[in-house]
């Protein structure tokens, strides 16, 4: 008798997965932290969503609503949509995956590009099909390439516009040109975690290219600039047979009660999320500006963070920059598992915490080196 048969095995591909490792949020004792590593939104969730929650205390012995109909209806009518091609989840990190279950199988494949997302990796191996990577240009997605890799084997293509660690997004004529050149059978899944942040004119979300096309789904999530991660809310909006089948297996609860309601209070609060995005849009560009004037090399975003490189010099590589930085309470994101060695990603945090970055680093760039 085998090994293997002495207990239960995992079929093949989970074994392969590296699981995700969230960001760092913890720092040395006696310092004040800094967490930047998550893309949190430094202005807190809604006073109306924290209302909301709290309303639901005293009702936690009943089951939410499985369909989330209130908080479905709050995005229906900010946005225009038909609530039943709505779709919540627990975060769009479980939609993502579940679109994958529902879609792919052993021996097709899940197409992406090289610095996208890595729940995507995770939720093709988990759903027994196979990865396949797309070169990037400039750390931007290219439509090309992605493209040259489509097969009669590519059951789905993901794109993260904008894209997480990058920050970098494709013009809405693009993803057109995207979507023109898939089978009819590929599902394109359009990962807009980061949407509410854009402000170029050459962007679309994607709900357009959804509303006219039977292979397009876009995701979103509550996490992001609407400051409820901790409840992970995400939702999608797909074709009415998408809709259906991702709702065939999604679990009957997968959001508590505590999210549906804060979340439908959250949507409808527009004059806040005005607030976080005018924040976003006065220092993201100030940071950026001072990162490069320290010689820094910056990717340019669109989100609520930068991806700032350093260079291989022993003392001042990005592993060094970290240590730094963490020993001071500044907590950014490593990027190595997104093949990214000799990068930290950045959140825009609050006014005091981007200025402590930029002075620590400005002290860092400047010391004798270490090491």
């Amino acid at each position: 008798m085998s090994a293997a048969a002495l207990r239960p095995v995992p079929r093949p591909g989970v074994l392969a997965i590296e699981a995700y490792v969230p960001g760092k949020s913890a720092a040395p004792a006696g310092v004040t932290l800094h967490k930047l590593s998550s893309n949190e939104t430094p202005m807190g969730p809604s006073p109306a969503a924290i209302a909301a929650m709290q309303e639901t205390a005293a009702h936690l012995e009943l089951y939410p609503d499985g369909s989330a109909t209130k908080l479905r209806q709050a995005i229906a009518q900010k946005y225009g949509l038909d609530p039943e091609r709505i779709v919540c989840g627990a975060g769009s990190d479980e939609l993502l995956s579940l679109l994958t279950y529902a879609y792919m199988g052993p021996g097709d494949e899940g197409l992406y590009s090289q610095y996208g997302f890595l729940v995507y990796r995770i939720a093709i191996l988990a759903a027994g099909g196979t990865p396949v990577v797309a070169p990037e240009r400039d750390c931007t997605t290219d439509v090309d390439a992605l493209l040259a890799a489509v097969t009669d084997k590519t059951r789905i293509v993901y794109l993260a516009n904008p894209n997480n660690p990058t920050g970098t997004y494709l013009p809405f004529d693009e993803v057109r040109r995207l979507h023109a050149g898939l089978p009819k059978s590929t599902l394109l899944v359009l990962d807009a975690a980061y949407a509410e942040y854009v402000r170029r004119n050459d962007y679309a979300a994607g709900l357009e290219l959804v509303a006219e096309s039977e292979n397009v789904v876009m995701t979103r999530t509550f996490s992001k600039v609407y400051g409820l991660a901790a409840l992970r809310i995400g939702w999608m909006v797909a074709p009415a047979a998408i809709a259906d089948a991702v709702n065939r297996i999604r679990g009957p609860f997968n959001l508590g009660a505590a999210a549906i309601t804060a979340g439908a209070a959250a949507m409808a609060d527009d004059a806040h999320i005005a607030k976080a995005v005018a924040h976003n849009d006065a220092w993201l560009p100030k940071v950026t500006k001072a990162l490069e004037g320290l010689g820094l090399v910056v990717t340019p975003s669109v989100g609520n963070f930068v991806l700032i490189h350093f260079p291989e010099t022993a003392g001042r590589t990005a592993a060094d920059a970290d240590a730094y930085l963490t020993a001071r309470g500044m907590i950014l994101r490593r990027v190595g598992a997104y093949g990214l060695p000799n990068g930290l990603r950045m959140t825009i945090g609050t006014a005091e915490a981007n200025e402590a970055v930029v002075a620590a680093l400005t002290e860092f760039v400047k010391a004798p080196p270490r090491g």
